[in-house]
């Protein structure tokens, strides 16, 4: 590759002179532990997860973990993930002590399939931890009904999300609980961080007890507790980046339109009815080529990707599970994440859209 060839990244945090100014405020202050900043950025966050108990942890892994312990699993408990995500789904249910359960996805969108949820229900199962995957609402109205039907607890992964909807109720306003994270490549960012969201008043009181110790005041643990509180620092940038979102949003959907109408020979990707997709990633399947050596030629030309996720989770050591889920294992061969963040130019698009086209058509 040329040296003075242009990548253009498959991801790009934006922070910015409000983002310090933000910082510097807090440090002037001397108040950097949770405290203001940290309930400020509750209160905001609650907008967009239809008014819902926010509460902030240092990372949308301790987030799902805080929830499912707030919820009482415990081991010989049974949780039905998916496995077609990144590892911390599962691995936040397995440290509870609780089992995850892993089943296929629906090809089209990529997340949970409602049916394998179904058929693999069994006496011990406690919970469904659905993925909004690359910022698509899962099924979540037939998800709901199935947790209904069987008195499950539904506890929305909403790590890639933000602002994603269905049929007009935003994602992590349907579960007992909902997570979102703020990793710097998420499509807003506090450095690093979580937030859990629910409706209930005693999730939500015993999420803050668990991410502090177990208190509510000092020295008064009520509970055992962790350490994953987040700090005003990363608050602070959280605040000024969720006046900004629903602007970055509006401009990866654009992306994503240009990309839908103009990329050919990879299959685009599905929106399910109802759903407002965020596009945290923009991701395609590349059939009948060589999936690695597509990403390879790209990077070559100068356009960034990731494959998200090659190895299925529960084939990963730390689970080591042998079956096959059919529909997780195609995608794992053949899904490939492409540029779609709101710092592209138009060039950028058309670069990313030419150099896509040009290797699908020559069977790479």
């Amino acid at each position: 590759m040329s040296t003075d060839l242009k990548m253009i990244p498959a991801a790009k945090p934006l922070v910015g002179d409000d983002e310090r100014a933000a910082v510097d405020r807090v440090l002037r202050s001397g108040m950097m532990a949770q405290g203001p900043e940290v309930a400020g950025f509750e209160r905001e966050f609650s907008s967009i997860v239809g008014d819902r108990h926010c509460i902030a942890v240092n990372s949308g892994t301790s987030g799902l973990h805080m929830s499912l312990v707030a919820l009482g699993l415990k081991a010989g408990d049974e949780v039905i993930v998916p496995s077609f995500t990144f590892a911390a789904t599962a691995n936040s249910v397995a440290l509870t002590g609780a089992t995850p359960i892993f089943v296929d996805i629906d090809p089209r969108t990529f997340n949970i399939d409602p049916n394998a949820i179904e058929a693999a229900i069994t006496p011990r199962t406690r919970a469904i931890q659905p993925v909004h995957l690359y910022g698509q609402p899962a099924a979540m109205k037939e998800i709901m009904d199935l947790a209904a039907r069987h008195n499950l607890l539904v506890v929305e992964d909403a790590c890639q999300a933000h602002m994603a909807s269905l049929d007009g109720t935003h994602v992590g306003a349907f579960g007992d609980a909902g997570v979102f994270s703020f990793y710097p490549t998420k499509n807003m960012t506090s450095g690093e961080g979580g937030m859990i969201t629910t409706a209930s008043d005693e999730t939500a009181r015993m999420s803050r007890l668990l991410r502090n110790q177990g208190m509510e005041k000092r020295y008064e643990n009520e509970v055992v507790g962790f350490n994953t509180r987040m700090t005003d620092i990363h608050a602070a940038i959280g605040r000024v980046q969720l006046t900004k979102l629903a602007g970055w949003t509006a401009q990866r959907r654009a992306n994503a339109k240009f990309l839908d109408e103009n990329l050919s020979g990879v299959v685009v990707p599905y929106v399910a009815p109802g759903a407002f997709h965020v596009y945290h990633q923009y991701t395609i399947r590349v059939v009948g080529h060589d999936r690695d050596a597509f990403g390879e030629e790209m990077t070559k030309r100068g356009v960034g990707n990731g494959v998200y996720y090659p190895i299925p989770v529960h084939q990963l050591p730390s689970f080591g599970h042998t079956f096959d889920l059919p529909e997780t294992s195609s995608a794992a061969r053949e899904v490939i994440s492409i540029p779609v963040h709101p710092s592209l130019s138009q060039g950028d698009l058309e670069t990313v859209v030419s150099v896509i086209n040009s290797i699908a058509s020559a069977g790479a």
